[in-house]
């Protein structure tokens, strides 16, 4: 018996690994975060499975869950939306399963930053523009941010800002990023990224705030960098004709010779 943690992606239902449908398709227990977990999803749980929405439920009633099914030796597959490596609550999960002999594995997802970045149909990373991409978020009722990470530190970095858990806090987000990146700087606010009901806002920091309006709340991301609309980049080296790689050798003397 194994306790599966599933990303089970940004929203689309198609957006989820064949590992993790599998390990849905074979589990007879699923416990799933309901506000967030698309129904297309459930739809790979076996027939007869027990499906919780965990919405409701405190750590001590998913762990019991948890629990129940190891005592039945039954396979749980446990699904956090996104990708479980940020803001999904595993590790604690982890750490009172492990305690009690439990069994886990985790199958990663798609998160939702790049299910943005998608809908924008962009490069984060561009050359001579930025080549980091930081993913973070503000303080919330939840948790505290550990007083090294604000977004006046991030920001001095000139990396693009990927702000999650922030729309409601939009303008002190603007306030605290438009003495770094300048009010001209590019934002896009992407809501329920790859949902059929997704929205993309496009403007600037010193014009976001008007151009949001109402109705973005909750699952957000806020994208800001110079990458989001640059068209004068420069190419990259790595498929440049005179690049010496190990898989295009170039010139009399090059790094890996054909066939090394």
């Amino acid at each position: 018996m194994t306790v599966h943690f599933i990303g089970a992606g940004p929203g689309a239902a198609d957006l989820l690994t064949l590992r993790g449908r599998n390990l849905i398709a074979a589990s007879p227990v699923c416990l799933y975060a309901g506000s967030l977990i698309p129904e297309g999803v459930l739809c790979h749980c076996p027939p007869h499975a027990r499906v919780v929405n965990t919405a409701s439920m405190s750590l001590d009633d998913i762990i019991n869950e948890c629990a129940k099914a190891h005592a039945a030796g039954q396979d749980v597959a446990r699904l956090h939306s996104g990708d479980l490596s940020v803001w999904s609550a595993m590790g604690e999960q982890i750490r009172r399963l492990k305690a009690l002999g439990i069994p886990i594995d985790v199958t990663p997802g798609v998160p939702a930053f790049a299910a943005a970045a998608a809908a924008l149909e962009a490069e984060l990373t561009l050359p001579g523009l930025a080549q980091s991409v930081v993913l973070t978020r503000t303080s919330g009722r939840a948790t505290a941010m550990p007083p090294g990470e604000t977004l006046k530190n991030f920001s001095e970095t000139g990396a693009v800002l990927a702000i999650h858990l922030s729309i409601h806090v939009l303008g002190q987000v603007v306030q605290e990023l438009v003495p770094h990146y300048g009010a001209d700087c590019p934002v896009a606010i992407v809501w329920r990224a790859s949902w059929p009901e997704e929205r993309v806002v496009r403007g600037t920091l010193g014009s976001i705030e008007t151009a949001v309006g109402e109705g973005l709340e909750r699952t957000a991301v806020i994208l800001v960098g110079q990458t989001l609309d640059a068209e004068g980049f420069g190419e990259s080296r790595l498929y440049a004709d005179d690049y010496d790689r190990r898989f295009r050798p170039r010139g009399t003397n090059p790094r890996f010779p054909e066939g090394a």
